[in-house]
């Protein structure tokens, strides 16, 4: 229809098209304008994957680490001297002192909700030259202690062939109690407990309001096993599994219930045999499942190098593992070898399925992994305890300058972190630790 013919209608007086066109042009043009603001306004928000650090009041034992200060460096050294099995890496204008001075160490803003307005780290025991603090650290609610065990690979703890490895606890409250101090070594009792039965354990969960270990096994003739342990006294156990198909289990490593489904998830990995404390594998690095109602037992995943950790998110959904198979052993280190997270979608019949890479480490290899209960994926590293968002994304650490092989949450708030020779007690503001009930 031609504007004469609009006119002529009587519909609009002479030029009111022309002017309310100019309005709907500038109207839109302002929509577009206003777009464009808020989606830069939002692609830079501290949701967002990436983006610079937002000026936030930093907490006294924190730091701000900004990655863009060593994007470019000056020299880069070569494998040989800068690997993660040796080194740690220093960004510019930093110092080992200076690193640990303020362990909390911000790489995005969402840390900031992790470790809260005054996160604390407590060194609470010290073993010396023994390597007393190093896996299966479960918390268990009801008397509030926090269970873990000894190195049982390392050659200084004497463990091995000649002994096994003993598992110990530490009650919360005396860690609590001293947690405003940044060394209390001697102010936490470390208790042995007697459970015998348990051939260097090495993973540890919450199971039908009991504790499940992973046992690696000791020699040709003591199998690694899934093993049931009352955590009071007499701390009396059972032997949940000890074969596949009539098969030993090459070295059990860690294990973990999904909360959807209730069945146990563990990791056979090789380190009895690397550490030269069990036989030549018999069978492959793999993922299990074992459902204690009907007794089954089926592998789940493969394909590691030295598959290891093992957890669930909160709702069950993922699984993450861990693969140190830079780490080899009594063979030294190969980073041709994995140092990574993978995450797997779990299905509702248990089956995993979409192996994902997750994350690849900065520093030696991921061992421990948990989950708090915003699905933030922590792990024991070489440097300490490194903190990934769901997406995959390093947020932040809390760095030790050495070795974390493992550590848990004790619900709302509470971290014990396992530093081989060091035990730390940590304050943060993240959540964790979760408690299964009996089916």
């Amino acid at each position: 229809m031609s504007p004469t013919t609009v006119r002529d209608a009587g519909q609009h007086p002479a030029g009111t098209s022309d002017r309310k066109f100019k309005m709907i042009s500038f109207s839109f043009a302002f929509i577009f304008l206003i777009t464009g603001v808020l989606v830069r306004a939002f692609s830079s928000s501290p949701s967002s994957s990436y983006q610079s650090l937002a000026k936030r009041e930093v907490p006294e034992q924190a730091q701000v680490i900004d990655a863009k200060s060593f994007n470019v460096l000056p020299t880069v050294l070569p494998v040989t001297v800068a690997n993660g099995s040796s080194y740690f890496f220093i960004p510019p204008g930093q110092t080992l002192d200076t690193l640990t001075e303020k362990p909390f160490h911000v790489y995005h803003d969402s840390f900031y909700d992790v470790i809260g307005s005054n996160p604390t780290l407590t060194l609470i025991a010290s073993g010396g030259e023994d390597l007393l603090f190093h896996e299966a650290a479960v918390w268990y609610p009801p008397t509030d202690e926090m269970f873990f065990v000894q190195n049982a690979g390392a050659a200084s703890a004497g463990t091995g062939l000649n002994k096994s490895n003993i598992i110990m606890k530490i009650a919360l409250p005396e860690a609590m109690a001293v947690s405003s101090q940044r060394n209390a070594t001697g102010s936490v009792n470390v208790q042995t407990v007697d459970a015998p039965a348990i051939r260097n354990s090495n993973g540890a969960t919450n199971y039908r309001g009991q504790l499940v270990f992973t046992a690696e096994g000791q020699g040709p003739n003591l199998p690694s096993q899934l093993v049931v342990m009352n955590p009071q006294e007499p701390y009396n156990t059972t032997i949940l599994l000890n074969n596949y198909f009539g098969r030993q289990f090459s070295s059990l490593n860690d294990v973990a219930v999904n909360p959807r489904n209730q069945d146990v998830y563990f990791t056979d990995s090789l380190y009895g045999y690397l550490q030269n404390f069990r036989p030549y594998p018999g069978v492959i690095p793999q993922v299990y499942r074992y459902n204690d109602e009907a007794g089954a037992v089926t592998a789940v995943a493969d394909g590691f190098g030295l598959v290891n950790g093992i957890t669930f998110s909160p709702d069950g959904a993922y699984a993450y593992v861990t693969d140190t198979g830079a780490n080899r052993g009594v063979w030294g280190w190969n980073f041709t070898y994995p140092a990574s997270i993978y995450r797997f979608n779990v299905q509702d019949d248990g089956t995993w399925e979409n192996r994902k890479l997750f994350a690849y480490v900065d520093n030696g290899v991921p061992d421990g992994v948990h989950c708090d209960t915003n699905g933030n994926v922590y792990s024991g590293c070489g440097d300490g305890v490194q903190v990934w968002n769901p997406s995959g994304t390093l947020i932040g650490k809390i760095f030790l300058g050495k070795t974390c092989a493992n550590f848990n949450f004790a619900g709302d708030g509470r971290m014990v972190i396992l530093a081989e020779d060091d035990l730390y007690y940590a304050t943060v503001n993240a959540s964790g630790g979760s408690y299964i009930e009996e089916k």
